[in-house]
């Protein structure tokens, strides 16, 4: 076990350590993330688009946007993309006209099922050098982390 930094300096040691191997070990995850959605002719982030519809179901253009961290035209440009190969498609919402739903088509739902087992194995084996004890408590600590660090909810936006 590492000794406990004291002073600020060791400190702010320890955080830019803890920042450099973070981003090293998601880039190296992602990378894998990124060539399985690559074999199958997908950005990740479309890809993303398609796992969150696989799981959540129908959703509105602004939930897909919040939940893959997208701007507002970038969900649209995805959206369009999965569209232009038939793997989703939008929907109008009858209690809004201004929102739109997006959903699997029958041909993008086939797609999703086929691949996704597939991508979650190859995450599982990148993370695989973590045991499933260690992965969770990873778990914890990076969710810990990330709303530590998340900027404090503005009263004018609240979260969803």
């Amino acid at each position: 076990m590492t000794p406990v930094a004291t002073s600020a300096e060791e400190r702010r040691a320890a955080a830019l350590r803890l920042w450099i191997v973070l981003a090293r070990a998601h880039a190296a995850v992602e990378a894998l993330a990124r060539a399985h959605a690559a074999e199958h002719g997908l950005t990740l982030p479309e890809f993303g688009v398609l796992e969150a519809l696989h799981h959540k179901g129908r959703m509105l253009l602004g939930e897909v946007q919040r939940k893959l961290l997208v701007s507002s035209g970038g969900v649209t440009y995805l959206v369009d993309r999965l569209v232009d190969k038939g793997l989703v498609e939008r929907c109008d919402n009858p209690e809004d006209r201004r929102a739109k739903f997006v959903s699997l088509t029958k041909k993008g739902a086939r797609f999703i099922e086929r691949i996704f087992p597939e991508h979650a194995e190859r995450i599982e084996r990148a993370v695989s050098s973590l045991g499933v004890e260690e992965q969770l408590a990873a778990t914890a600590l990076l969710k810990k982390l990330g709303l530590g660090a998340a900027p404090p909810p503005s009263s004018l936006h609240p979260p969803p």
